[in-house]
């Protein structure tokens, strides 16, 4: 899968859990670029993704995770093989 396929599926997933149809994702997007993504919401929106993408994230992976281009490559691995 492509990044341009993971950012479209992101972008979805973002824009229906802050309810805003406006986000647009770029690799240097982070939680203080998007209202409402909390600590809380981060949680919702980690389990969002893995079942969106059928990964599964290590706590010790989301918190290395600095913004959406992080996120979009430790899919790509994940799906890759290339972490487990």
């Amino acid at each position: 899968m492509g990044d341009a396929s993971i950012y479209t599926q992101l972008t979805e997933i973002f824009r229906e859990m802050f309810a805003d149809d406006t986000i647009v994702l770029r690799p240097e997007t982070t939680a203080a670029d998007v209202k409402g993504w909390d600590s809380f919401n981060n949680i919702q929106l980690m389990i969002a993704v893995e079942s969106r993408f059928g990964v599964r994230f290590t706590t010790k992976e989301i918190e290395m995770l600095t913004n959406v281009g992080a996120l979009c490559d430790l899919i790509q691995d994940k799906l890759q093989g290339k972490r487990t």
